[in-house]
């Protein structure tokens, strides 16, 4: 396999972590970003010459693109850059406040963005590279009480599946990883979990908050496997657009879409209703 240089954000815990050590066990070199001046040090001693920690915080625009500017100075050329830093808001529509929607599509869709934006100039110059941000099986179907999550991932989809089409030309690739549950802290200390306020919500909801407690720490996932995964795509000569991973996120989106399309089979009279008797075809 040829050498590349990769460039993982979050790797501190979870899939990012996963996906970064896969990437330097198959011999790349890896850029990862973590928040801690420890989790610096502990990342760069995986692999004394091929392991590069950086201090970042996605959300703050002017030092992502910074970073990604100075790496590629300084460690060569990204090849393959994965947006991978998010996390899980838990909590029913109606009982997650504003505050806490923005902060999640600060992290999940802006911080995504920035680290994309940054790092296509430069691919787009060499006509060449590899574009992934980590967005989940709730970017294509949905669950109750995952309301903002799963906005904040449908969002990014949309921005990927659109960012293909335009970079296509220029030799870039762009896939969206969609897991299903994997075991990791997602679901434990690393969510954040918005005050119960609506005991209307209490029957759907608690069984479902209560049932995820319980997985955390058992899930089906393993993210050693996903991140191979990630690694096996990004040496292929025509890699996905979508990886779905888990055979749980393959079960539940693929009933997702299905409901999707049995709607539009459902009503498809009624859609051609709202049409000009001429107009233009897109």
């Amino acid at each position: 396999m040829q050498q590349r240089n990769w460039l993982v954000t979050g790797v501190g815990s979870g899939l990012g972590r996963a996906i970064a050590e896969a990437a330097l066990g198959a011999g790349h070199t890896v850029v990862g970003t973590v928040r801690s001046e420890g989790d610096v040090r502990e990342f760069e001693g995986l692999e004394a010459d091929r392991a590069h920690g950086r201090l970042l915080e996605v959300t703050d625009d002017r030092a992502v693109f910074d970073v990604i500017a100075e790496v590629e100075r300084g460690v060569g050329p990204l090849d393959v850059v994965v947006a991978n830093a998010g996390y899980g808001l838990e909590g029913t529509f109606e009982e997650t406040s504003l505050d806490e929607v923005r902060r999640q599509f600060e992290v999940n869709v802006f911080g995504a963005m920035a680290t994309l934006q940054a790092a296509l100039p430069h691919m787009r110059r060499r006509r060449r590279g590899h574009l992934m941000a980590v967005t989940s099986m709730g970017g294509l179907m949905a669950v109750p009480g995952m309301s903002a999550y799963c906005g904040s991932k449908f969002a990014l989809e949309g921005i990927l599946e659109a960012l293909g089409k335009e970079v296509a030309q220029f030799g870039i690739h762009v896939t969206a990883i969609e897991p299903g549950s994997f075991r990791t802290d997602w679901a434990g200390r690393s969510m954040t979990r918005a005050e119960r306020t609506v005991d209307d919500y209490d029957e759907l909801f608690e069984p479902i908050r209560e049932a995820r407690r319980k997985a955390s720490g058992n899930q089906l996932g393993d993210p050693a496997r996903a991140g191979d995964a990630v690694v096996h795509i990004a040496s292929v000569d025509r890699p996905p657009a979508h990886l779905v991973l888990g055979s749980d996120a393959l079960r539940l989106v693929t009933a997702a879409r299905t409901a999707v399309d049995e709607d539009i089979r459902a009503w498809e009279t009624l859609s051609r209703t709202t049409d000009f008797a001429e107009g233009a075809q897109l």
